[in-house]
């Protein structure tokens, strides 16, 4: 059953929310996916929302009636890993409460995704999805690259999956 949400481009007031969102739901998603090593190690890393995209006007959240920020997402035209392809933006640090999934909120936030980059002028979205993520990816659009480690800090990697999305 899809939610009754609002989809608007996050503000750097939004910080706390959105690491409190991606502190409580990265955890529980994620876990029957990775080992404890990862989670120990990887998970503090991935659950802390970045200013800098909160700012950047291509970061959106989703809100409830109620005004609580029940998911975001965003992209980006530089990877998270760094660097750059003409046409080609990148998702960053989508999430959608861990209470509150296959209700249309992750959707909602993609869809914005998706028409705000075509009307920036992408060609394709590039997605470094957990393994958890892959079949939401898949069931709107993206198609499974292959596996690759994603670093977080030296010695830190993140087992993901690149995803590709033709726009």
């Amino acid at each position: 059953m899809a939610e009754t949400i609002a989809v608007r481009a996050a503000r750097p007031s939004d910080l706390a929310a959105v690491d409190a969102l991606l502190a409580r739901s990265y955890a529980v998603q994620v876990r029957a996916d990775y080992p404890p090593s990862v989670m120990v190690t990887a998970l503090p890393l991935l659950t802390r929302a970045n200013p800098k995209l909160l700012a950047s006007g291509t970061y959106h959240v989703a809100e409830d009636e109620a005004g609580a920020i029940i998911g975001a997402g965003g992209w980006t035209t530089i990877g998270p890993q760094g660097g750059r392809r003409l046409g080609v933006g990148h998702i960053r640090h989508l999430v959608t409460d861990h209470r509150r999934t296959r209700r249309g909120i992750g959707t909602g936030v993609m869809t914005r995704i998706v028409d705000q980059a075509r009307g920036a002028g992408m060609r394709a979205l590039d997605c470094l999805s957990t393994r958890t993520a892959v079949p939401f990816y898949a069931d709107i659009g993206f198609q499974a690259v292959g596996p690759v480690e994603v670093s977080l800090r030296p010695g830190i990697v993140f087992p993901a999956v690149r995803m590709i999305r033709r726009l």
